[in-house]
């Protein structure tokens, strides 16, 4: 797509054409070109890299949040069911 710029007036016009010709949406051509640019430096945000481990990051801290929940609620019950006075 890159390639493609200079015949166009436009990156809409990119998308369109190129999206009809390959069946994919205009939108998800845009947002490919755009995260390219933003790889290759040329517009600020973050790299598609940095967005894969951000994503990995997220998944594990829910999973640990998860996990201590569970630990959470299994303190106390054997905290009750260990305490003399319950009996």
């Amino acid at each position: 797509m890159q390639q493609q710029r200079g015949n166009y007036p436009s990156m809409t016009a990119v998308c369109r054409a190129l999206g009809d010709e390959l069946g994919v949406s205009r939108e998800t051509l845009r947002n490919r070109a755009r995260q390219a640019d933003i790889d290759a430096g040329e517009l600020p945000g973050v790299i598609t890299g940095d967005n894969e481990e951000i994503r990995r990051l997220r998944r594990e801290n829910n999973r640990l949040r998860e996990s201590n929940e569970i630990l959470k609620a299994a303190t106390v019950f054997f905290a009750r069911e260990l305490d003399p006075r319950s009996r």
